[in-house]
């Protein structure tokens, strides 16, 4: 409404001084010629008020829902407005960068080849031009051989090379049609790969591609490309992305932190429906070697991407490695002394906080003030300062405490 607003009162305000500049021109060509400048034309407003009275009436109706479309958009979107005050709509759109590095220049079927995407993902390597769900020209290598993609990939085929080669499939999206149109080939191209892993997901190199004259393609320059579909942003995984990678990522951390160990390993998820803000997921997973399965929500907020239902558990804290022990001067057996048993008894809060590093891996037994006892293996701090603490259950699996420094009661070390 804002918009039609701004929009109707400079229409009025245009044809007002339309209006205007006809006046002056019929009065004279030189007042005509003089108004086309607003400050000429504004002395003959005032000079000759009788004839420009009408243009300048309909110029200030025009001002009326100026004002009120700006006035609504200063209250709805005062960002907009401030950027139209600026003159910001002026300005040409900086460009935006690619998200990959990818200087490959060729053509395929006879037409200009500039990819914009390119992964390698479960031995098939794609390189697509167009955003569409079908590329405008894509070209795809399925290679022979299961990839390991945190390792470099080196691939030279010619044309006169037998035995097991990758296979090249080229398609195009053709003018007026609703289809792709492909060609498949399984020799007699040139190819080479010479692509080196980068951190987190990625591989980059160069990339040199040949196929028979009469399919008029060929593509070469240097080429990265992404290794599964996870997306990163400011170094961690961006959850807000859409793709059964970032679904398992999600899992997976919940299940690492919901159980305080890293040694978890995830089972096959069914193919989940992304476009869905809510996911119902029986998942399949062992912890340590032992097999569970359970079942979890995904659900999916705008900002802060896909998460599971009801997760209140802290960042997992790893296993501080203990400091390495200072040698003696003189060995204790040699000393005539005994070796030193490790601490047990009870041991201060302020102190544990001080050095917990000291304690890790310790058995101890934690009381609280509504009277309940945490027994385990005291695992560290979490990022909030909280104690972690690891029980083993009696079946397959543990359980993690994690108490606040300010509901502890007291804390004892005990007998490994």
């Amino acid at each position: 409404m804002d918009t039609l607003l701004i929009l109707l009162g400079l229409l009025l305000i245009l044809a007002g001084y339309a209006w205007l500049i006809m006046q002056a021109f019929g009065r004279s060509l030189f007042w005509g010629v003089a108004s086309l400048l607003p400050p000429l034309a504004l002395v003959f407003m005032l000079r000759h008020w009788r004839h420009a009275r009408g243009a300048v009436v309909l110029g200030g109706l025009g001002c009326i829902p100026l004002v009120v479309g700006l006035t609504l958009l200063a209250v709805h979107d005062s960002a907009r407005l401030e950027a139209i005050l600026r003159l910001e709509w002026l300005r040409p759109e900086p460009a935006v960068k690619p998200e990959l590095a990818i200087q490959l220049r060729g053509e395929l079927n006879g037409k200009p080849f500039a990819p914009e995407q390119a992964d390698l993902i479960d031995g098939v390597l794609s390189l697509r031009e167009g955003q569409d769900f079908y590329a405008h020209r894509e070209v795809r290598i399925r290679l022979p051989a299961p990839v390991a993609t945190e390792k470099p990939l080196r691939l030279d085929v010619l044309p006169n090379d037998a035995g097991t080669l990758p296979e090249v499939e080229i398609s195009w999206l053709a003018t007026g049609q609703d289809l792709p149109e492909a060609v498949r080939l399984a020799r007699g191209y040139s190819l080479h790969l010479d692509l080196a892993p980068e951190a987190p997901n990625r591989m980059a190199g160069v990339f040199h591609l040949v196929l028979p004259a009469q399919m008029r393609t060929t593509l070469s320059g240097k080429v990265e490309l992404y290794t599964n579909y996870l997306r990163y942003r400011d170094g961690q995984v961006d959850t807000r992305v859409d793709s059964q990678d970032t679904l398992a990522y999600v899992l997976l951390d919940y299940l690492q932190r919901r159980f305080a160990r890293r040694d978890i390993e995830l089972g096959r998820l069914p193919r989940l429906d992304t476009s869905r803000p809510q996911l119902e997921v029986p998942v399949s997973f062992s912890v340590g070697g032992e097999p569970q399965s359970v079942s979890l929500t995904l659900a999916k907020t705008a900002t802060r991407g896909w998460g599971v239902k009801g997760d209140r558990y802290p960042s997992l804290v790893d296993n501080p490695k203990p400091a390495p022990a200072q040698p003696s001067t003189q060995p204790a057996e040699a000393a005539g002394q005994p070796p030193v048993a490790p601490e047990i008894g009870q041991v201060s809060m302020p102190r544990l906080q001080a050095a917990p590093e000291r304690f890790a891996n310790r058995h101890m037994r934690v009381q609280t003030e509504q009277g309940r006892t945490a027994d385990g293996t005291f695992v560290g701090l979490d990022g909030d300062g909280r104690l972690v603490i690891r029980h083993s259950l009696s079946g397959a699996g543990e359980a993690s405490y994690v108490l606040r420094p300010s509901e502890v009661v007291s804390i004892e070390l005990l007998a490994q």
